[in-house]
């Protein structure tokens, strides 16, 4: 398992005023990732260190964003002021995650600017929108070429602030997880108040360490 991207719902005033607003407190520029057809949804992208990137998301008004779990988990984040939505991990297979969810993943997709596909699998929305301390799980399916982490990046997450339970999270991932995942220091806070992630701690080169 691996610690792909953390995802950070854009605020009432729109992805672009967003991504202006972290990318000066992270001292980075972001890029454009483009818009997800099966989604309803646009992001830009910010890469990271160790094969990481932050992902801020929009929701659009089009047909797929009613329909689709994603679509709906970014605009009702967007609707409580904006934030963090979620962590998401990477693993090879995802049949165990089926088998024990009883549900399929579903395809995902996102069209760059340019005009090329990227292309993954993914499941656990549902466990994320009704439990937003709970990361989802995903396989790329498209070249590495393609992949956000095929793109350089000196920011480093150093820790994640996750009000829940750690237990809860254990479960839902299916191993242990101690004082930290891949790398990456957790604290746990707040266990019996509302879940999801609180702060994430970025070590950059120019701005030094972040809280966000």
């Amino acid at each position: 398992m691996h610690l792909d991207h953390l995802v950070f719902a854009a605020g009432p005033n729109g992805l672009k005023a967003e991504v202006e607003r972290l990318g000066d407190m992270l001292g980075a520029e972001f890029k454009d990732g483009g818009f997800h057809p099966r989604f309803g949804t646009r992001n830009h992208i910010l890469p990271l260190a160790d094969d990481r990137y932050l992902e801020v998301v929009e929701v659009l008004e089009h047909p797929a964003a009613e329909k689709a779990l994603f679509g709906q988990a970014v605009r009702r984040r967007t609707e409580m002021g904006g934030g963090w939505l979620g962590w998401v991990v990477t693993v090879d297979d995802l049949a165990p995650y089926e088998e024990r969810l009883d549900r399929k993943a579903v395809e995902g997709s996102r069209h760059f600017p340019d005009g090329r596909l990227l292309e993954w699998r993914q499941i656990g929305i549902k466990g994320l929108m009704a439990d937003p301390q709970l990361p989802y799980f995903l396989k790329w399916e498209s070249d590495h070429s393609l992949l956000p982490s095929a793109l350089d990046g000196e920011i480093d997450v150093i820790g994640m602030d996750i009000a829940g339970s750690l237990p809860r999270i254990e479960d839902w991932m299916g191993l242990e997880l101690g004082e930290e995942f891949d790398g990456v220091k957790l604290n746990f806070t707040a266990p019996n108040g509302q879940p999801g992630i609180d702060v994430v701690t970025f070590d950059t080169p120019n701005k030094g360490v972040v809280r966000i």
